[in-house]
């Protein structure tokens, strides 16, 4: 039975070098005999080699911008002449990210060994999906590694900056109300029982507005805990139903897109990032059905991606790619247009990439456009939830002193 390869660990060391000169560093390998062969190949004679603890060298997190500084920088490196598997030691051993730095490592290992950059990057789906394994494949067939991973870092820079905008949209109004939430939990908390004792003195009926507002706080006091275990068990059990029903994925998705002025941003996002993967998989020489494959699970969206699984369908059977997505209603005419005339002109990865640069900035300014929009509106809410408690107060006050 063939031995397991052994997982790459990092290990520091201090030697000296020819000259003598005394010099340190990270070197991961999967033994240290084999770090003891890479230094002799630096000529570096070794006087304290250590293994780190993969507990310290597992911390970090991989994002999907360090996978594209990844691909960026193979692609730069690559374009310089530096060899394949010196550039995984360069990125590896300089990389901030412990996790980032076992992965690369790891990945040159599997290199260095033999196996092809697009099957070591298969190990690793997690990082490297279908498409970015597809493509690196389609650049060692083409002889265009450098090329392709040039596109790659190109596309997951464009699709991540898509992202960025997105969550903006959603990140800004959702965490305003959620602060304006726990100013209101606070009022009712610890202030409105303030009030209620001083109220209490005057020997008079409260407005109905200030005694509802009393009883909210009374309510919250007593059954505050009970009422946060209900709201976290909703939203953890509609965490977990999202994640493993893709019906429920699909209804949100549906009523995300028809949602008012969000729902035209995400539109444009998935629109846009289905012309850049379109774009980037038919530059690569990836056949147009294959790529659509691809290209549906990019869009960032069921009911698109559904769509796109439908057309490349169409497409398989002869029919053309823009008379496939006329027939779909999921795009816009004139992204219907230019996609006929790229594949009437064999161009099609030039006008898709038209498409998305055109949609990329529809997003930008549609996204700038919202903010603008909502900021009025949310500090209208603030100031309903606050001045409405603040009102409700000083009603009891104003009365009396009406009185006098």
């Amino acid at each position: 039975m063939a031995q397991a390869t052994a997982k790459p660990a990092l290990f520091t060391y201090k030697g000296t070098d020819k000259r003598g000169k005394k010099v340190s560093g990270k070197v991961t390998a999967p033994n240290e005999a084999a770090v003891r062969a890479e230094l002799r190949r630096q000529g570096v004679v070794p006087v304290r080699i250590n293994k780190q603890l993969q507990l310290f060298a597992a911390r970090g997190k991989i994002t999907a911008i360090d996978i594209a500084v990844f691909s960026r920088m193979m692609a730069t490196m690559m374009a310089a002449g530096v060899p394949l598997v010196q550039s995984f030691e360069i990125m590896g051993a300089g990389h901030e990210n412990p996790a980032m730095q076992n992965l690369i490592l790891a990945i040159k290992t599997d290199v260095e060994g033999g196996t092809a950059l697009a099957d070591a990057l298969a190990k690793h789906p997690l990082y490297f999906d279908d498409l970015f394994v597809n493509l690196v494949t389609a650049g060692e067939q083409a002889g265009a590694l450098e090329t392709l991973l040039d596109k790659i870092a190109t596309y997951k820079e464009k699709t991540e900056a898509i992202k960025k905008k997105i969550k903006k949209a959603l990140f800004y109004p959702a965490s305003v109300l959620i602060v304006a939430v726990i100013v209101t939990a606070i009022l009712l908390i610890f202030v409105i029982p303030e009030f209620e004792n001083l109220f209490q003195g005057f020997g008079a009926d409260l407005p109905a507005f200030t005694r509802m507002v009393i009883d909210l706080s009374n309510f919250v006091q007593a059954k505050g805990w009970l009422l946060a275990i209900m709201i976290g068990s909703a939203v953890a059990a509609f965490i977990y139903v999202k994640k493993r029903s893709r019906a429920m994925r699909h209804l949100l998705d549906k009523m995300m897109l028809k949602m008012p002025i969000i729902g035209a941003i995400l539109n444009k996002a998935a629109i846009a990032r289905f012309a850049r993967t379109l774009s980037t998989m038919f530059s690569a020489g990836v056949p147009l059905v294959e790529a659509l494959q691809s290209v549906a699970g990019a869009t960032g969206n069921i009911v698109y991606e559904q769509a796109v699984l439908t057309i490349r369908d169409e497409v398989s059977t002869g029919q053309r790619l823009a008379r496939a997505m006329e027939d779909s209603d999921m795009f816009p005419n004139m992204v219907v247009q230019m996609i006929a005339i790229g594949e009437e002109s064999g161009a099609l990865d030039q006008m898709s990439a038209k498409v998305a640069d055109f949609y990329e900035d529809e997003v930008d300014a549609a996204v700038d456009s919202m903010s603008s929009l909502l900021e009025p509106l949310i500090m209208a809410i603030l100031g309903v939830l606050v001045g409405g408690l603040v009102v409700a107060m000083y009603l009891p006050i104003f009365k009396m002193g009406a009185v006098v």
